[in-house]
């Protein structure tokens, strides 16, 4: 039994050694610095639905401006 335990226990090792230079396994600590990372790349690069439903009522509100810019210089233009 011993001698297959030393037989194999350079393999371990070098298997253990691998791990650790990969980081195949994940700290918490680790895990938790990307989930903030992954948050701020979010919040930079997409806006929320609230963002989204106030640009959209904005827009709505500068159509409607238009459009009534549009109508004053239709009505001036047909009384000429």
């Amino acid at each position: 039994m011993e001698k297959y335990f030393y037989k194999y226990l350079p393999i371990g090792i070098v298997l253990i050694a691998l791990i650790f230079q990969y980081n195949l396994f994940v700290t918490p600590e680790k895990l938790e610095v990307k989930h903030r990372e992954i948050l701020s790349d979010v919040a930079h690069t997409y806006s929320t639905k609230e963002q989204y439903n106030d640009l959209k009522e904005q827009l709505c509100i500068m159509q409607a401006k238009i459009d009534k810019i549009y109508d004053v210089i239709i009505i001036e233009g047909g009384k000429k």
